[in-house]
């Protein structure tokens, strides 16, 4: 693949999103290796490619850049709130890191103020800990937050399941906010990643340690009895889950997993991809070089 071609996918994919792109951020989602440098030159020459106000996108896209940044004053706000909802979540039992993700943590909010989490939880207590997620995300709603904690997974279950550039661009963009010990052994889990975006690392940023509150809230639901509640918690949500419209495509729901994504948003993103990528005629260029 020519630097120019990455360049395209890159952008591509972002498009999707109504987000252009820095050049600090094209050179870290670039599906390629390359310089930072080299990035900048090359993109300086492409016709199909336009500049405004230090962003990157396609040619006759103009008006994400004012997007972008009229979303950026709307999400700031909410980002807050999700910070702070974050470090309440660190501190609940059997909750190892907490993670925003999603459009809210690139400060994207497009429609709805959601705020999504990855959640890692405990072994053996993941169905456990959600529940004093969802507990929280009541909670919250009644001042009018919404928050998702749309993926959980046991310490033990780190590996993200699909290896593809929508995977590797949620991990990468994502926000820590507690547990950074695990934070790292997720991006250990998931070296794959760099076979996507090779320039891409984990963030590098002072993240909260787990707060001591969770092992007193977690003493109770030790042994037998935190077995029994955990069993029956799976147990009666998976089935729940089951006859909701969307299940199975993109959804997740095991002892060690729970990814509720019933609205196939990675097949929809996948989708959209795949046209920019035809109506760019980026694989002819490809054969034509």
């Amino acid at each position: 693949m020519s630097l120019e071609n990455a360049i395209l996918k890159t952008l591509a994919y972002s498009d999707i999103f109504d987000y252009p792109l820095t050049a600090e951020e094209l050179h870290r989602f670039l599906v390629m290796p390359a310089e930072k440098d080299d990035v900048e030159q090359s993109v300086a020459k492409m016709k199909n490619i336009s500049m405004n106000n230090g962003y990157y996108f396609l040619k006759n896209r103009h008006e994400i850049v004012g997007l972008r940044r009229n979303r950026e004053a709307i999400s700031a706000e909410v980002f807050k709130r999700a910070m702070f909802y974050g470090h309440i979540l660190g501190a609940l039992p059997f909750i190892r890191m907490v993670a925003l993700t999603g459009s809210l943590a690139v400060l994207n909010l497009s429609k709805n103020p959601d705020m999504d989490y990855m959640l890692i939880a405990r072994q053996g207590r993941v169905w456990t800990a959600r529940a004093f997620a969802i507990l929280l995300a009541k909670i919250a709603s009644l001042f009018g937050d919404t928050i998702c904690p749309n993926l959980i997974v046991s310490e033990q279950a780190l590996e993200l399941p699909v290896h593809d550039l929508y995977s590797a661009r949620e991990l990468s963009q994502m926000i820590p906010i507690t547990g950074n010990d695990f934070y790292r052994r997720l991006w250990e889990a998931n070296s794959w990643v760099k076979d996507i975006l090779p320039n891409t690392n984990p963030m590098d940023c002072e993240v909260s340690k787990i707060s001591l509150a969770w092992e007193m809230g977690e003493i109770p639901l030790q042994g037998w009895l935190g077995n029994k509640i955990e069993l029956w918690e799976m147990t009666r949500k998976i089935k729940k889950f089951s006859a909701q419209p969307g299940f199975g495509a993109e959804t997740v729901f095991t002892a060690d997993v729970c990814q509720g994504n019933f609205h196939h948003h990675r097949k929809w993103t996948h989708d959209l991809y795949q046209e920019r990528i035809s109506v760019l005629d980026i694989e002819n260029m490809e054969c034509r070089l």
